[in-house]
């Protein structure tokens, strides 16, 4: 994949993550195939297929309850590399050898969904999540791990 297009999916991705629902912060994901330079699937964090809430409502329960960032997993939305996982193989898509675009470093359980799924590279655009992720796990495990440019997580903004 040459450099403008990987460009276009990264734009693509950070376009998706606004479809998220998460009060927090908005995270999409795209898989591709490489080799052809096509979407293979998608997919952002959010409250649970078909509508059911898994947060707090209008605020973030993590927040709310002060969860230390990676910690407490099964507290908050899915995230966005489950459910682009999810979402190929509901639908009968491989994942072995694609890539995958995130918006931010995958939690440590996203980082074994992954690595387990046989995904080969993970773009991560930089800035993107503030805390404690998987990206570690992934390299440990064989799986490249790419940083690529893109918009900072407010939360690290200067006030």
């Amino acid at each position: 994949m040459n450099e403008k297009h990987l460009r276009i999916r990264v734009e693509q991705c950070l376009a998706l993550s606004k479809a998220s629902n998460c009060p927090r912060r908005k995270f999409g994901a795209l898989l591709l195939d490489p080799r052809r330079n096509v979407i293979l699937m998608d997919g952002y964090n959010g409250g649970p297929r078909g509508g059911g809430r898994l947060c707090g409502g209008e605020e973030c329960l993590r927040d709310t309850l002060g969860v230390k960032s990676g910690t407490r997993m099964e507290i908050g939305c899915h995230h966005a590399e489950m459910n682009v996982v999810c979402n190929a193989a509901a639908s009968g898509v491989a994942t072995g050898g694609a890539w995958l675009i995130v918006t931010g470093e995958p939690c440590v359980m996203c980082a074994k969904m992954i690595h387990h799924a046989g995904i080969g590279r993970v773009y991560v655009v930089s800035g993107g999540y503030a805390g404690e992720n998987g990206v570690d796990y992934l390299a440990r495990h064989g799986v490249e791990v790419v940083a690529i440019d893109g918009p900072q997580d407010p939360r690290l903004a200067a006030p």
